[in-house]
């Protein structure tokens, strides 16, 4: 201190400690304050001395402060510093002897402010978060914390109050829990489905069993019915996968513009005759590298909800356009580069925010359990975010909605995909065989009915219920097929078995068989004679993937089989 100063009393304070009323998500010193104070003691009252270098600190500081005085009427402001005046926009005119109310707006939590004015009337500390409003209008969060100023008798003189805008915390806070809750019904729904799959497989199977051993018209309609039926709830698994990101995709390049001209008529016939359906197509596009038939099933689920948000009709519009992501990636929460965006937007009802925040979660909808299912953007969702990309939803109520899909651009080094192979058609081409083939599936009902069908189809069966006791058949068996399920809770796993196996037998040919179709997209082995057929399977698809796998084995052409079979369990 030097000689010409005059050294004043010093403030005092109770430091914060643990019992500080804290609800605020980020505190500037730390989960566990012990310095900083909950109340202070001044010796000296009055705000005219600011020729200091504590003035000037509190000026300089990058945190907002404000200082009250309940001893006015109103508890008016009557001192804040240039940091309080940058993050709300206003000047120190506009402030000065007004209460803080003004910060408040329509969406400042009424229980919130209920709290604070509490603490307020207790004279005691406190620390939250509530929305206030900058002079513009725009929200924002505001990390508040205050505490009451006392003289040296006790009585209190004013309020100190700190500010820190924690917006974008708590966006990315809110952005983190929506990604665990996501990803913790994805792991749900991908579970179910695969256990449904098993259930479908068992059902789709024996009705096609019965279907072949019986002749009556009426039966025979019944067992169809049974049968359309059971591939609807396929269906309805594949979209839970795909919301889960579980399903397999065949990914190649592709021209976006000309994969939706080649789509015209559908996506007309789609929308009906009352929405006018027009398209802005960028021209000179880069190609990406998507499952063109994922692609096709997300835009018709996106004009089908444009459909039904405008009952009176309207205009649908699909365009693309080349984004170039550098400095403003993060904000879409993808990395640096060149995305090609699919936008359909409508003139519809919109959605409030609350139902646009949920719009991507399976089974929420707005339309009524007879008109949807709630999985049509969850399977969207879930297929852009396979692709890589990212879907976006802006919706104003009363005004229209725009869904954004972000696929990044193709590189030069991408693979074109294989082109898939032809479908077989139901009852076409049935073949079997005489060959032995080890059956490993740990699900008792499934591994009943896939013994049936591939006896019926003629082969020598082994069964075996979990890969250990299929590695003990092998040392005893010859086999010329495993068939084994993927996932087997409890014990090795098909993919364990499949690795042991082929260092016993590499040139026996192997087929996989999941209704959890994480498997078929990554940690399968690849080679020439491994195979993955998904749950639920019909007969002819078994029946043709079996010899398909056989035949890979050996060029020499096939026994006849004995139409009967035999089977060891």
């Amino acid at each position: 201190m030097g000689s010409d100063e005059v050294e004043k009393p010093a403030a005092t304070g109770v430091p914060a400690g643990t019992d500080l009323k804290d609800g605020t998500s980020y505190s500037p010193t730390g989960a566990n304050p012990t310095h900083h104070w909950k109340r202070s003691t001044v010796m000296v009252p009055g705000l005219g001395d600011r020729g200091t270098i504590f003035f000037a600190a509190l000026q300089m500081t990058r945190m907002p402060m404000i200082i009250t005085d309940p001893r006015q009427s109103d508890n008016p402001i009557v001192f804040a510093n240039k940091a309080f005046l940058d993050l709300t926009g206003y000047e120190e005119s506009e402030i000065l002897g007004r209460n803080c109310r003004f910060l408040q707006g329509a969406e400042t939590d009424r229980d919130a402010v209920a709290e604070l004015r509490e603490a307020i009337r207790q004279r005691e500390a406190i620390a939250l978060e509530l929305i206030n409003y900058r002079r513009d209008g725009s929200p924002f969060w505001n990390a508040v914390f205050v505490a009451p100023v006392l003289d040296a008798d006790g009585e209190l003189l004013y309020f100190f109050a700190s500010q820190l805008d924690v917006t974008r915390r708590r966006a990315s806070e809110q952005a983190f829990r929506q990604a665990q809750k996501m990803e913790a019904i994805g792991q749900l729904t991908a579970g179910l489905a695969h256990d449904f799959n098993n259930l479908l497989q068992v059902v789709s199977g024996n009705i096609d069993i019965v279907a072949t051993q019986v002749a009556d018209e009426r039966h025979q309609r019944l067992l169809t019915n049974a049968a359309r039926a059971a591939d609807r709830g396929s269906k309805l698994t594949r979209q839970l996968l795909a919301f889960a990101r579980k399903t397999r995709l065949e990914p190649r390049r592709v021209e976006l513009n000309q994969l939706i001209h080649e789509f015209g008529d559908l996506l007309d016939n789609t929308v009906g005759a009352q929405i006018r359906l027009v398209t802005t197509l960028e021209r000179r596009l880069p190609p990406v590298q998507i499952d063109p038939t994922h692609l096709e099933m997300a835009i018709l689920n996106v004009l089908l909800n444009a459909r039904d948000a405008m009952p009176r009709g309207g205009t649908v519009t699909i365009s693309t356009r080349l984004w170039k992501l550098n400095g403003d990636a993060p904000m879409h929460q993808l990395p640096e580069g060149d995305y090609v965006v699919l936008t359909i937007r409508d003139e519809g009802t919109g959605m409030t925010e609350e139902v646009r925040r949920r719009a991507i979660e399976p089974f929420f909808t707005t339309k009524g359990a007879e008109r949807g299912t709630g999985l049509g953007l969850a399977m969207v969702h879930g297929f852009v975010q396979q692709s890589l990309g990212r879907l976006e939803i802006d919706s104003i109520a009363g005004e229209g909605t725009e869904v954004r899909m972000l696929f990044p651009t193709a590189t030069s080094a991408a693979t074109v995909a294989p082109p898939l192979a032809p479908k077989l058609e139901a009852g076409a081409g049935v073949a079997g065989g005489s060959e032995t083939i080890l059956l490993v599936e740990d699900s008792d009902d499934v591994r009943a009915l896939a013994q049936e069908q591939l006896m019926a189809l003629g082969y020598r069966v082994l069964l075996a219920a979990s890969g250990e006791e299929a590695l003990e058949r092998i040392k005893t068996e010859t086999i010329d097929l495993l068939f084994t399920d993927i996932v087997m809770p409890g014990g090795m796993s098909g993919l364990e078995l499949v690795e042991q196996f082929r260092t016993l037998q590499p040139e026996t040919p192997v087929l996989m068989t999941t209704g959890y179709n994480e498997d078929l997209v990554a940690d399968i082995p690849r080679g020439t004679n491994l195979d993955v057929i998904g749950k639920p399977y019909r007969r002819e698809q078994l029946a043709d993937r079996i010899r398909s796998a056989l035949d890979r084995r050996s060029p020499e052409p096939r026994r006849k089989g004995n139409p009967f079979g035999a089977v060891e369990a």
